[in-house]
């Protein structure tokens, strides 16, 4: 630590002495609506001294803050200045009649359109027996011009041109009258619409997403919008608010600005693990997953997703969207799916859904399945699964308010859904005795719920809620939920767990880094069931899970990028789980 020289200090009390601090006291009479202190605030009474604290200023400072509350008629006595022997104390005296505040008694408006006189007059009832501030009647302005904005005028101005002050003996007030000009502008109905920025993407993928109606009326409400319509399609980074103009044709012109991101993913890593012994051969595992979200820039979108757990069993996937069914709000999308169990059996499943869209936020859909399970051939003749045919047909209505479907900062997403399944029993005839039941009907819930809030600046929580549950006779392990991994349950294996009854939740909170990149704790829980059953000498199982853990979601030229560390109950450091892969956008 360095010193300061003696003499230094010194000098620095020496001077201390000379000049003594001045203390300032003020001492108001005849106030009765504020109080000293406020006063004391407004002509900022710790800064004043004797060379600032003329009279001029200190009425300046008290006259403006008193018309500021609405009090125009007050009167200043004499103002006095103290200075005390010692030159320590400053003190500051002076007398106020604050009178009464000054109301508003009307405003008149010029030029005001006869069509939104009743909703104007509406809008200024909010005045009627209010003291008259320069805040309310901002306030008022404000909202008058919103108004207009809402009704397809955003280029509306409104000019204070006078106030007139007066006193009503009758009812004893002062009063005053406001007369405005208002100038509307020029109507801002949408005749066209500009899109930049668009490469890849054809404008009219981008203009039907829009969903504008015919002579749309260009508002605040709309600016909202629109770009939560154009990043559901999640082909552009963030879409900021679009523009607006009037061109020299006295058209309205909507101007949006896109930038487009990677829409064309692969994903995928391939090992290949050789044989033990003589008798085996080596296999290929791993997984690749090819997603093309926006084909020749029509946002057609296709998946292949091939994934090779172990030696036998194998996931193959393929989908395909069809958007805007001959531009109409429809969705169709068909997808076949092939699992294969170990050596039990091999499952297909041929899905197709049309959708209905019947708002930027509200969708319906009609779903149908047809599913068959083949059991593998063994020797051992112990039962696996039956050979079957199944038939499902389904409804699914579906809510989404998110602001961005990629990394959503509000909003919800809810998507309810129903299944009826009439499964036959085809073989093997081995295993279908006289109590066999061969026709089996299964009914299929399901519920998802999702809700994004935004806490702090950057900061989000995100809360999953998740259920399905499958009603019926009969159940094989072909038919069963399942649960675990890293889109249900972290921390443990995928498809762990199997149930006809399964829950789960994922609480996330999110520290954005980038718009779209952020990284969080997280904590799952999750449940399953599986009912017993007396045939096959099953007993019933059923377990509560949780897993937690830290991940982070990145975006790249490739697409998200989602990693995440999980542990699940129990489990030490070391046991902990890597989740990784691009997030599934299809």
């Amino acid at each position: 630590m360095t010193r300061p020289p003696f003499k230094l200090i010194y000098i620095l009390i020496f001077f201390v002495k000379i000049f003594p601090q001045q203390t300032t006291t003020l001492n108001i009479i005849g106030n009765e609506r504020f109080s000293d202190e406020q006063y004391s605030n407004w002509i900022q009474l710790l800064s004043i001294n004797s060379t600032n604290s003329n009279a001029d200023s200190i009425k300046s400072k008290i006259g403006f803050n008193l018309r500021e509350n609405g009090y125009y008629n007050y009167t200043f006595g004499e103002i006095k200045k103290t200075l005390s022997d010692d030159s320590s104390k400053y003190e500051i005296e002076f007398s106020i009649q604050e009178n009464e505040p000054t109301f508003v008694n009307k405003i008149n408006i010029e030029n005001i359109d006869s069509t939104f006189t009743g909703d104007i007059n509406l809008i200024l009832l909010q005045l009627d027996g209010q003291i008259f501030t320069k805040q309310i009647v901002e306030k008022t302005i404000t909202e008058i011009i919103q108004f207009y904005d809402d009704n397809g005028y955003p280029f509306v101005s409104i000019e204070i041109k006078s106030v007139f002050f007066f006193y009503d003996s009758t009812e004893n007030k002062n009063l005053a009258d406001i007369s405005l000009s208002l100038q509307k502008g020029e109507n801002s109905i949408i005749k066209k619409i500009e899109i930049a920025g668009n490469d890849k993407t054809k404008s009219d993928v981008i203009i039907r997403n829009l969903r504008l109606r015919e002579s749309e009326t260009f508002n605040d409400e709309l600016v909202e919008e629109l770009p939560k319509r154009l990043n559901r399609l999640k082909f552009f980074e963030p879409v900021q608010s679009p523009g607006f103009y009037i061109n020299s044709d006295n058209e309205g012109v909507l101007q949006i600005s896109v930038k487009e991101i990677q829409t064309n993913n692969f994903d995928g890593i391939v090992g290949f693990v050789p044989s033990n012994n003589e008798n085996e051969s080596g296999f290929f595992t791993g997984f690749v997953n090819i997603s093309l979200r926006n084909l020749f820039g029509t946002g057609r979108a296709a998946l292949i997703r091939w994934e090779q757990e172990d030696q036998n069993s194998q996931e193959l996937e393929l989908k395909y969207l069809e958007p805007w069914l001959f531009d109409y709000p429809f969705n169709i999308s068909f997808g076949l799916f092939q699992r294969k169990q170990d050596s039990t059996y091999v499952q297909r499943n041929f899905n197709s859904e049309i959708e209905f869209l019947a708002t930027e936020s509200l969708s319906a859909s009609f779903l149908f399945e047809s599913e068959s399970t083949i059991p593998s051939e063994n020797d051992s003749e112990i039962f696996t699964v039956y050979n079957s045919s199944v038939i499902s047909t389904g409804v699914n209505l579906a809510i989404d308010t998110r602001d961005d479907l990629l990394s959503p900062t509000s909003g919800i997403r809810f998507v309810n859904s129903y299944y009826f399944r009439s499964k036959s029993i085809n073989g093997p005839d081995e295993f279908i005795f006289e109590n066999t039941q061969t026709k089996i009907n299964h009914q299929r819930f399901e519920v998802d719920l999702s809700l994004f809030f935004q806490l702090f600046s950057r900061q989000i929580l995100s809360i999953g809620l998740h259920g399905k549950e499958m009603r019926g006779d009969s159940f094989e392990v072909s038919d069963l939920y399942r649960l675990g991994g890293a889109n249900t349950l972290r921390g443990y294996r995928e498809s762990q767990f199997l149930g006809n009854r399964v829950f789960w939740s994922n609480l996330e909170y999110r520290f954005l880094l980038t718009k779209r990149s952020f990284f969080y704790p997280f904590l799952d829980t999750g449940y399953y069931l599986r009912n017993a059953d007396e045939q096959r000498n099953i007993l019933e199982l059923s377990e509560f899970k949780f897993g937690y853990g830290l991940g982070i979601n990145i975006e790249t030229a490739l697409g998200i990028l989602g990693v995440s560390y999980a542990l699940g109950e129990g489990d030490g450091f070391s046991e902990g789980k890597i989740h990784f892969g691009l997030v599934n956008e299809f």
